[in-house]
């Protein structure tokens, strides 16, 4: 609990032995009322300020406003009739102890995506002149060596020169087991070295590392709001200063016909009450953040409110194939030369793609596991969805699908094989192929069943790879539909043509690694990036991302979205219902100041204490 909570707390036992004290006291009239007023001043001090505030600055209508005009209205009721002392002070206590909730509530859920921020690293051990030296992040710069000492975390992002490790990245991905880490492998900031000493180049500026970027996408997400978060804001807007005319119309009008003055202006306090809008505006707002926090625990970074919204209606879930649901390490298992020997094949093909990063290039020329001769390599021209074509010793050599084969006029063979084909041609001439395999993610096949059992209705997979490895895996997981062989415009005209088969209130949400697929990223109605972990631009070109390389998350954080957009409407349908019912009563002296305190304030605690589970989405 705070140091301003426990205050709160103190000034409500305060309040709480003081209006006690009052009403035992048997004292009518002028003294009665005296008795009353510090009761009052201590618990409400506060909320008479800010409305008075709020009114010099033309802010006049919002839930202050309403507390003060109705306890001060029933106050003075006492000069004219049987003063509603204890009730006005009743009805600021308890607002007092909503507001505490609140806080609590809101406390809670600001510290479980808090968490996250301790991931931001305090120093980096940068070593120059053969010295080491504590320095910000910030200062160091792209080419810089760093070491990571054991306990430590890791503040920019890097790979490793010297040294092994094991590295925790819970506080990124909510997965407990750490990875191991030896020269060669990338380390992202944020992760804490557990056990070795490390070495590691710096690779990203700190504005640019992944742990900058996380902080950033979590202090932002609450500037996003769900369409039922901007209703209630644009609902208090207009439904506050209707109620008080109409409270100030209950008050005036009726007394011309049937007199009573004191009797209706109580009515009409007790209208002012019941009508402030503090649950919804409160309860809504903290589900969100709730489900949001929720979500961060389990490593899934959401951007905003409005996503949650949208995940929750999705219908259909279109996949990228490689490094989504596949591993994205690919393996060289099969070679078939023509007229080239089998080395002279894999020889040329890697020397073809030693410029590119792809993961099929990076495994051709891993399979080589010689040293590349740059000079032998010149002008090379990488073809989107097809291959490269590269000077190799002076010769054209295309590299790439069949597709590429057909371009440039080559016949080509396929293969028996299952997996991507990298056929060859030098000099026009076909001389193989090559079958590099990828292997499905231990959890794929459990993420689509999942994702049917939360009401997905249909899953698809988008690939440039062969029809029959695209099919086979398609097979393998469950899903409903797979197009192959397509180029990245080809999946966005795919995705066009699927979102015209939801629902009006459906959901169509991409699942890519964020890098290769921005353009149906965008294009959907969600984006959801797979592994974060070492992937620059998932982060900024997707609406939600998975800090792991875990599909079955994506099953996951549609049952949070779920779960927060339940507890919303149950605060929301809950609210206005009691509020209507009550404010109905109201006019014909049914409904009295302590039906209006819980109309109000009861209704308040409620919604948030209601709204605090979603706090609770994600938990394992």
């Amino acid at each position: 609990m705070t140091r301003k909570q426990k205050k709160m707390v103190a000034r409500i036992a305060a309040s709480a032995v003081l209006l006690v004290a009052a009403v035992l006291i048997p004292y009518e009239g002028p003294w009665r009322f005296v008795l009353f007023l510090p009761a009052y001043f201590v618990i409400g001090w506060d909320v008479l300020w800010k409305a008075a505030r709020n009114i010099a600055h033309g802010q006049v209508f919002d839930e202050n406003f309403l507390m003060a005009l109705a306890t001060v209205g029933a106050f003075c009721t006492g000069f004219f009739g049987e003063g509603e002392y204890p009730e006005a002070v009743f009805v600021m206590l308890f607002y007092q102890v909503g507001e505490l909730f609140q806080g609590y509530a809101v406390g809670k859920s600001r510290k479980s995506i808090a968490s996250l921020m301790d991931i931001r690293p305090d120093y980096a051990n940068v070593e120059r002149d053969g010295q080491l030296t504590q320095v910000d992040p910030e200062e160091v710069a792209v080419g810089d060596t760093i070491t990571v000492k054991a306990g430590e975390r890791v503040p920019l992002d890097g790979v490793v020169l010297e040294g092994q490790s094991m590295v925790n990245t819970s506080a990124l991905t909510g997965e407990s087991v750490p990875r191991q880490v030896q020269p060669g492998d990338d380390v992202i900031s944020g992760c804490v070295n557990q056990s070795g000493l490390l070495r590691v180049r710096v690779t990203k500026p700190f504005g640019e590392s992944t742990v900058q970027k996380i902080l950033d996408l979590v202090e932002n997400s609450s500037s996003k709001k769900a369409k039922a978060e901007n209703f209630i804001t644009k609902f208090a807007r207009y439904y506050t200063p209707i109620v008080v005319f109409c409270a100030l119309a209950l008050a005036l009008v009726p007394p011309l016909f049937v007199g009573d003055w004191v009797g209706w202006v109580q009515k009409a306090l007790i209208f002012l009450v019941v009508s402030c809008p503090c649950a919804l505006v409160i309860s809504v707002p903290l589900s969100f953040f709730g489900g949001i926090g929720g979500a961060s625990r389990q490593g899934i970074l959401v951007k905003g409110g409005n996503y949650l919204e949208v995940l929750a209606n999705t219908e259909i879930v279109v996949f990228d194939k490689t490094g989504t649901l596949t591993k994205g390490v690919f393996n060289v298992t099969a070679i078939h030369p023509e007229e080239y020997s089998e080395s002279g094949l894999l020889e040329m093909a890697a020397l073809a793609e030693s410029y590119s990063d792809h993961p099929i290039s990076r495994s051709l020329k891993e399979a080589w596991g010689q040293e590349l001769d740059a000079s032998r390599v010149g002008e090379v021209e990488e073809l989107s969805g097809r291959g490269v074509r590269a000077q190799v010793d002076g010769r054209t050599v295309c590299a790439g699908n069949d597709k590429l084969m057909e371009d440039i006029g080559v016949k080509w063979h396929p293969c028996h094989h299952v997996g991507t084909t990298v056929h060859v041609a030098v000099e026009g001439k076909y001389i193989g192929h090559i079958v590099i395999s990828d292997e499905v993610k231990p959890d794929a096949k459990e993420a689509i069943a999942a994702l049917k059992a939360q009401g997905v209705k249909k899953t698809v997979m988008l690939t440039g790879d062969a029809k029959a490895v695209g099919e086979s895996v398609a097979k393998d997981l469950g899903l409903d539909e797979a197009y192959t062989q397509l180029l990245p415009g080809d999946k966005v005209d795919r995705v066009e043509a699927l979102l015209s088969e939801k629902s009006p209130k459906g959901k169509l949400a991409f699942v890519g690694d964020g890098i290769n697929d921005a353009p149906v990223l965008s294009r959907a109605d969600i984006g959801i990036a797979m592994g974060a972990l070492g992937s620059d631009a998932a982060i900024e070109a997707a609406d939600i991302v998975l800090m792991d390389d875990k599909p079955s998350k994506i099953a996951k954080a549609m049952e949070i979205s779920q779960r927060t957009l339940r507890i919303v409407r149950q605060n929301i349908v809950f609210a206005l219902a009691v509020k209507l019912l009550v404010l109905a009563l109201t006019p014909f002296g049914i409904a009295n100041m302590w039906e209006a305190v819980f109309a109000d304030v009861g209704v308040m605690v409620i919604a948030i204490l209601n709204a605090s589970r979603a706090l609770q989405a994600g938990k394992k």
